[in-house]
C-alpha cells in the first residue's frame, strides 16, 4: 500500500512539475489578460469614438455599450483557448475536439437559425446606434431603460421593476425615446369660457418661469410653450403645449411643469373641465 502511495506522489509530482505548473501559469495569464483587455477596449473605444454632433451624455452611452460587448466576446474567446490549452496538458487531443466543434457548428448552423439571425441583427444595431446602455427604448410595445446590450439580445427594466430579456431578431420596430434630445408634449384641456389670449399667455409665462429656474435650467433646451388649439373636445378646448430637453429628463421636467401650470389656472381663474353631461328631462303633463 505504501509503494501504490509512494508510486501516486512520484507520478504526480512528476506531473506537477511537467505540466500543472503550465496551467497554473495559463490560468494566471489569462487571469491577467481578463483585466487588462477590459481596460485596453475601454481605452481604445474612447479614443475611437469622437464627440459627434450627439450630446456627451449619449457619446458615453455609445461608449459603454460598444465596450460592453466587444468586452463581452473577448473574455469568451479567451477562456476557450485556456479551456483548449489546458485539456491539451491533460494529454486530451485537441485536433478531435476542434473536428467535432466543426461537426457541431455545422448542425448549429441548420438547427441555430434563430440565433444566427440575433446576433447579425446585433452587428446592426450596434453598427447603426440605434440605441445605447442607458437609453429608454420601445420593443413593439414593450418599453423600459436598456440594462444591457448584447450580440444576441437586449435587456430592458420597464418602470414596474420587471426585466425583460428581447432577443435582436424578435425587434420589428425600435423606438428610442431618449436619442438626442427628448420631448415635452403635452395636451391640456381648459374651458370654453376662458380667454383663449390669456391662457396663451399664462402658459407662455410658466413655460419661460420653469426655462429660468436655477434648479430645472440645465435640464431644458427648448423652453415649453403654447404650440396650437388641437382639438374642441365635448367638454374643454385641448391645447397642445411642446418643449425639448435633455435625453430622459423630458418625465421629470413635465411632472414640474403640470404642477407649476395647474397652480398658475387656479391662480388667474382658468378652469381644467372634467368631463361632464346634461340631462334634459321631459316634461309630463
Amino acid at each position: 500500500m505504501t509503494n501504490l502511495i509512494n508510486q501516486f506522489l512520484n507520478t504526480a509530482n512528476g506531473w506537477f512539475f511537467d505540466h500543472g505548473m503550465k496551467v497554473v501559469f495559463i490560468i494566471i495569464v489569462a487571469s491577467i489578460l481578463h483585466i487588462f483587455v477590459g481596460r485596453i477596449i475601454d481605452r481604445v473605444i474612447k479614443k475611437v469614438i469622437k464627440q459627434g454632433v450627439a450630446s456627451h451624455e449619449a457619446e458615453v452611452k455609445r461608449e459603454n455599450t460598444l465596450i460592453q460587448v466587444i468586452t463581452g466576446v473577448a473574455n469568451i474567446a479567451i477562456w476557450l483557448i485556456v479551456i483548449l490549452m489546458v485539456m491539451s496538458e491533460f494529454g486530451i487531443a485537441i485536433a478531435p475536439v476542434l473536428a467535432a466543434a466543426g461537426v457541431a457548428g455545422i448542425a448549429l448552423g441548420f438547427g441555430g437559425q434563430y440565433l444566427i439571425r440575433d446576433v447579425i441583427s446585433g452587428i446592426f444595431i450596434l453598427l447603426e446606434n440605434q440605441y445605447r446602455a442607458g437609453d429608454v427604448v420601445c420593443f413593439n410595445g414593450t418599453c423600459g431603460l436598456v440594462e444591457a446590450v448584447s450580440l444576441r439580445m437586449t435587456t430592458l427594466r420597464d418602470l414596474d421593476g420587471t426585466v425583460h430579456h428581447i432577443p435582436h431578431g424578435e425587434v420589428n420596430i425600435v423606438s428610442n425615446m431618449t436619442k438626442g434630445f427628448s420631448r415635452i408634449n403635452l395636451n391640456i384641456g381648459i374651458s370654453y369660457n376662458a380667454n383663449l389670449e390669456h391662457v396663451i399667455k399664462v402658459v407662455d409665462e410658466v413655460g419661460e418661469s420653469l426655462t429660468n429656474d436655477e434648479v430645472w435650467k440645465d435640464l431644458i433646451i427648448k423652453q415649453p410653450k403654447f404650440l396650437r388649439v388641437e382639438e374642441f373636445a365635448d367638454s374643454a378646448v385641448v391645447i397642445k403645449i411642446l418643449g425639448d430637453t435633455l435625453p430622459s429628463r423630458q418625465w421629470e421636467v413635465a411632472g414640474e411643469l403640470r404642477k407649476r401650470l395647474k397652480i398658475a389656472f387656479d391662480n388667474e381663474g382658468i378652469e381644467i373641465p372634467f368631463p361632464q353631461m346634461t340631462l334634459h328631462q321631459p316634461k309630463t303633463k
